[in-house]
């Protein structure tokens, strides 16, 4: 009696089998379907559990705001005995691309790993280690302006990657909004730049082209008729031709400016009023 219940209890012993990879997988999956982290998603290939796809959204206050950072998980199929090989796919700033990364939680330290630490633990550790500035195998330095220009250069990285793009198409949506976003931003600014040359050319074509044709001979003749009015009256006739001879000669040149430049007809207009006025001040001295 005891033979038989020994050998009823080795076979139901050997009956149970311990939780596979796929099974443990498969568990893993509805858990983060049913509880989902923060800034994390993933997904395993259709084709194959033992490889998972994750995405990591830069968290607010961190210089990855705005990124989309894309990887794997490469399970053996010992899991959950043994850890998975962690990669990261897009340039963040904080991690070599393609590269093993070497992390408590990957297959560089199977000695550190536990079992009862499921997909969604280690997705975890790899944010909190990726916010860190700690040094390790497969990790880079960079600067917070670089790793802001990386996060926003992610976003049209990953939809080049057609796994992306196959398991995570909801992301792929919100990206392809922010990067419409952007550029209808950019093409508004680009436009209000445009008008405001364009205006800003305008009124100082107008304004400018008035001073030279306008200004100065007005200038001119208010000068040399306060002077007539003062009894210089021959000086008013020299001075009065001289004004007119210039204000033409302003005209002309004003014509010119819409072939050159505006500025330096204004400043040669300016030389030729001062030249008009030193004469007239020389003949009244004169006198």
């Amino acid at each position: 009696m005891e033979v038989k219940k020994m050998s009823n209890s080795s076979s139901s012993s050997s009956g149970r089998k311990q939780p596979t990879a796929v099974s443990r997988m498969k568990q893993d999956y509805m858990r983060l379907k049913r509880d989902p982290l923060p800034y994390i998603t993933a997904e395993p290939l259709p084709n194959n559990i033992l490889e998972w796809h994750y995405v990591v959204k830069g968290p607010e206050d961190s210089p990855y705001y705005g990124g989309y950072y894309h990887g794997t998980l490469l399970f053996p199929r010992e899991f959950p005995f043994k850890p998975p090989s962690i990669y990261m796919l897009t340039p963040n700033g904080r991690f070599k691309t393609n590269t093993r990364l070497c992390l408590s939680i990957s297959d560089f330290h199977p000695d550190t790993w536990n079992p009862t630490w499921c997909v969604g633990t280690i997705l975890t550790g790899l944010l909190s280690f990726m916010l860190e500035s700690t040094a390790t195998l497969g990790s880079i330095e960079t600067t917070t302006f670089e790793k802001q220009q990386l996060a926003k250069k992610s976003l049209a990285f990953n939809l080049k990657n057609p796994h992306f793009v196959e398991l995570f198409p909801e992301i792929c949506e919100e990206i392809n909004k922010k990067l419409q976003s952007e550029k209808e931003l950019k093409l508004k600014a680009l436009n209000a730049a445009a008008s405001a040359a364009n205006g800003g050319v305008a009124n100082g074509v107008s304004g400018k082209t008035n001073v030279a044709n306008g200004g100065l001979a007005n200038g001119g003749s208010i000068g040399l008729n306060g002077l007539a009015a003062n009894g210089v009256n021959d000086a008013n006739t020299a001075g009065g031709a001289h004004a007119h001879a210039d204000a033409n000669s302003g005209k002309s040149l004003s014509n010119s400016y819409l072939n050159w430049q505006s500025n330096l007809i204004i400043l040669i207009c300016f030389a030729i009023f001062a030249l008009v006025v030193n004469y007239v001040l020389k003949n009244i001295n004169q006198e």
